[in-house]
């Protein structure tokens, strides 16, 4: 933090800081907390998704547990790049729109899609090719073998859906709509997830838990989608 302050002082000649100036403006504070209240809340819904999941797997065998704990540390390495992604194009698509840029807005969003999808459809094909081999990095037993490769496979087909639909949840927060964003991963990670794995354990068995990962990224896709129609009309329209 001082070290920030500091080179905005000493090097920044594009924006002048002065603290004399720096005083509470309460409409500013709630757009501030408007959208960084349900980033904080998303943070932790993959907590609650995950407690969730253990229930629902583990009557089965602790290395269906463990199973799924593999997974998620093999999907931070798909996934962070299109975090890091995310996290770029918030401020670009801000930016464009404070400039009424729509041309621009577009372009980024549509960017943004297409680097996603792509760095979805490598992990989907190395899920897909060699699952084997990434539990193996575990030191998978023969059991957690024959689990995680069929889990792996099928969670790996939602991927890409996931690379949509994350970009356009990071498009809501860009217009200041956390509430939408919020939403749609309340939706991914909790409403549809959850219910689904439960039901598809109790009909079909353990194989079938994983569908609920691509059913819930098709429901919070179409979702999203109706929400980014909207705002499209509502904010993006309009621009000139």
């Amino acid at each position: 933090m001082s070290l920030a302050v500091f080179f905005n002082i000493t090097k920044n000649t594009d924006v002048s800081l002065s603290f004399r100036k720096m005083k509470p403006h309460g409409a500013t504070i709630g757009t501030i907390y408007r959208v960084g209240i349900p980033s904080i809340i998303m943070q932790a819904i993959g907590s609650v998704m995950t407690y969730g999941m253990n229930k629902i797997l583990a009557p089965f065998s602790t290395t269906a547990v463990a199973v799924f704990g593999v997974y998620f540390k093999l999907n931070s390495f798909i996934f962070m790049p299109v975090f890091g992604l995310n996290n770029g194009i918030i401020p670009i698509i801000a930016y464009n729109y404070g400039a009424r840029k729509k041309e621009r807005i577009l372009q980024t969003i549509r960017f943004g899609i297409a680097i996603s999808v792509s760095i979805m459809f490598i992990g989907m094909c190395i899920f897909l090719a060699i699952p084997d081999k990434l539990l193996l990095l575990f030191d998978a037993s023969p059991e957690m073998l024959k689990i995680g490769k069929v889990a792996l496979r099928i969670i790996a087909t939602n991927f890409m859906l996931a690379g949509c639909s994350i970009i356009l949840m990071s498009t809501f927060q860009a217009f200041g709509e956390g509430i939408a964003s919020l939403m749609v991963s309340v939706l991914r990670q909790l409403v549809v997830i959850l219910p689904a794995a439960y039901i598809l354990s109790r009909v079909f068995g353990l194989n079938a838990i994983w569908w609920s990962f691509p059913i819930a990224e098709v429901i919070s896709l179409i979702f999203s989608a109706t929400l980014f129609k909207r705002l499209y009309h509502k904010k993006i329209k309009t621009l000139n």
